[in-house]
This record gives C-alpha cells, structure tokens and sequence, in this order.
C-alpha cells in the first residue's frame, strides 16, 4: 500500500512531538524514562494517530483496539500520545509522578483514561493482550491489540509462554512489537541476558515475523497493515530503534534508560525537539 506525503510527515511531527512532551513530563530532576520512550514514539504515533480505533471522549468503547504498554517504565510516552488524542489536558503533564495525580510512573488503570492494564511488572504485557486478544474472539468484535514489548524484557520467561500460548491458540488478532534498541537498563543486551537472536525465536513459536527500522514510518504503517493480513496466527514486528532517539546527548546511553535532566540538558532536549 502507498502512503501520502502527507500522512507520514504529520505523523512524524506527530512522533517528534510526543518526545518533546516525554521531555516535559520527566521535567528538571527527576528519574524518567527517556531512552525506551524515545526509541519508541514513531511506533506509538501511527498506532494512536493513525491506526487505531479508538475514542477519548468513550475510553471502553467496546469495539476499540487496545494498546498495552508491556514495557510499562515508560508510560510517559503512552500519557504524551493520550494527551495529544484529548483524552486529557496535555497542561496534565506537567504533574507527571506527583503523589495523588492520575500520571504516575507506571500505567494505572484505575487512575488514568486510555490505559488498558496497569503494567511494568516486565513480562506481563502479552499475556495481559493475549486474554483481550481471545476475549473480543470470544465477543465476536474484530479488533485488534497490540503489545508493545521491549527487547530487555525479552529475557522474562512469561514473555515466551505467552508466544507459545498466542500461537496455540491462533490469536491473529494479537500484534506484539518489540521496541529492540538494543540496551537495557544496566547495558547492552549482549552483554547481560542475551536474548538475541529474536527473529527464529518468533518464528519457532509459530508467529509471523516482520523485521522493521522501527524510525521508518512508511516501514511501520506497511508492517501494521501486513499484520491485518495475516490469518491462524499471531504476529510480532521486530522494530530497529535508538535508544533516546531526537536527543542527541541521550542516543545510544545505556544512563538515560532512566536518567534525569538538568536545566541545561532539558532546555537542550526541547530545543532539538522543536
């Protein structure tokens, strides 16, 4: 399929923007995750901007697409790409981690609209969609969910029991994409749980596998059109990324998987954001 010109640079801006509100929620100070949010906001741009079904002013919508954040250390990015669809203020953001508001460091969703699961006990996430994925077979709603997973937490064994399960079970409504920017919190996967390489890991359990540069738009609507495609099967996109892409000082640092910015680097990151 052609995409316009036009639909994949708003959808770039789209991606640019939500890492400039991942600056502002981490503010000046504080831990956030930048690096894992960074890599993947071109991902989350054209599942919220462009993809999915879905309704801020009717959050459980029964016939929506769900979205779940199965790295869920960095929420910032799914409250900047809810913010920006007006499923609340984006002045919201600001107050991300303040005790008592409904931004807190892990997606909860008690507290937040938009979130379907709260997540960040690392390997969760697929099971969690797994069980929506067969719900809406069960209610005969054509919908799809979508996972997003990090490459560090591939090491999780949950995260391999619940690819098995999704192919058992023929769970093509189940689209999991793995965020592989290659670090994980204390250093390269390589070097602390090798988890590599993913692709005949994927495809041994029966999925159906499309390897993208994750930072390609054209690349990641094709790979989520091809996923509607596929039939008696699950499908996992390995998505290419750079850890803290757009912030030149964060691109490729294992420190910003959760690092904190001065008033200097935060003024730098929104300026090289802008």
């Amino acid at each position: 399929m052609e995409y316009s010109k036009e639909l994949i640079e708003d959808l770039e801006k789209k991606a640019q923007l939500l890492r400039k509100d991942v600056v502002v929620s981490m503010g000046v100070g504080v831990a956030g995750h930048i690096g894992g949010s960074n890599s993947s906001a071109d991902i989350v741009s054209a599942l919220y901007f462009h993809k999915m079904k879905h309704d801020p002013k009717n959050p459980r919508m029964e016939d929506r697409d769900r979205f779940l954040l199965s790295k869920g250390h960095v929420a910032i990015l799914q409250y900047a790409a809810l913010a920006e669809c007006g499923y609340f203020p984006a002045e919201d953001l600001k107050h991300t981690k303040e005790i008592g508001f409904h931004l807190q460091g892990h997606p909860d969703v008690m507290k937040t609209p938009g979130i379907e699961a709260g997540t960040g006990s690392l390997g969760q996430g697929l099971s969690i969609g797994l069980g929506m994925a067969l719900g809406l077979k069960l209610d005969h709603i054509d919908r799809k969910v979508y996972v997003l997973v990090g490459d560090g937490e591939s090491a999780e064994g949950q995260i391999w029991e619940a690819a098995m399960a999704a192919s058992a079970f023929k769970a093509d409504n189940l689209v999991a994409i793995v965020d592989n920017n290659e670090l994980q919190a204390n250093g390269k996967i390589t070097d602390r749980f090798n988890s590599y390489p993913l692709i005949p890991k994927w495809e041994s359990f029966g999925w159906n596998v499309i390897e993208i540069d994750g930072h390609d738009m054209e690349a990641i609507l094709a790979a989520l059109d091809e996923a509607d495609t596929v039939k008696g099967r699950p499908t996992v996109i390995i998505a290419h990324t750079v850890k803290g892409k757009g912030v030149s000082f964060a691109e490729h640092v294992v420190g910003f998987h959760n690092g904190m910015l001065t008033r200097e680097t935060y003024a730098q990151a929104l300026k090289e954001l802008a």
